[in-house]
């Protein structure tokens, strides 16, 4: 029901707006409202920061407020172990990074293929997962094109890898720009290439 979002933080805004300003009572209220909800849809509200704050203030957004001295700070419990604090961005900094799925086959959808002066063909996208390098042979589904990667850039800096979530262009030997369009997924020749299927199991939310 999450639609994949592992990790939550709530901001409990407008505290400046209460009855009476700043209210222990009315966050309270709404931290137990709250709580309830999200265990309702998938969460386990022990493991979500509820933090008190004023965004037009900035009360509890990157210093701890004095108008609410009540409030003793979050504290949350993971698998992964506990965090604690006061403010906002230290919620967000305690945040998970997601681990990056390297180990898996190389599937990068284009986003766009261009024709670059006195270097080629350039397809463009964001790895998905797995890894792509220069020297890399690698084949585009549906087309079937197959070809040798020259280079891999990023923000018009060569990369020795490009990683998942990383938005590249790189430039291909031998394919005309005519050849490649956006939707093509390119894929390591050497390790479970992309290829089309007959049928396949979706998750639609």
């Amino acid at each position: 029901f999450t639609l994949g979002v592992k990790q939550l933080i709530v901001g409990v805004n407008k505290m400046d707006s209460t009855e009476p300003p700043y209210s222990e009572t009315r966050f309270e209220e709404i931290k137990k409202e709250v709580s309830s909800y999200i265990k309702k849809i998938g969460y386990n509200p022990a493991a979500v920061a509820f933090v008190p704050i004023s965004g037009w203030n900035g009360d509890n957004m990157l210093e701890v407020s004095e108008k609410m001295p009540w409030f003793k700070g979050w504290a949350i419990e993971r698998k992964e172990g506990k965090a604690d604090g006061k403010c906002l961005i230290e919620a967000l900094d305690a945040i998970l990074p997601p681990s990056r799925p390297t180990d898996k086959a190389l599937r990068l959808p284009l986003q766009d293929v261009y024709k670059i002066g006195g270097i080629g063909t350039v397809p463009v996208g964001r790895v998905e997962t797995g890894l792509l390098k220069p020297g890399m042979v690698v084949v585009f589904a549906p087309a079937n094109i197959t070809t040798e990667v020259k280079s891999v850039e990023m923000h018009h800096e060569a990369l020795t890898e490009a990683v998942p979530g990383d938005n590249v262009g790189f430039n291909v030997k031998n394919v005309s720009v005519k050849e490649l369009r956006r939707g093509f997924v390119a894929g390591d020749t050497k390790n479970n290439p992309p290829k089309g299927a007959a049928d396949f199991t979706a998750q639609v939310n």
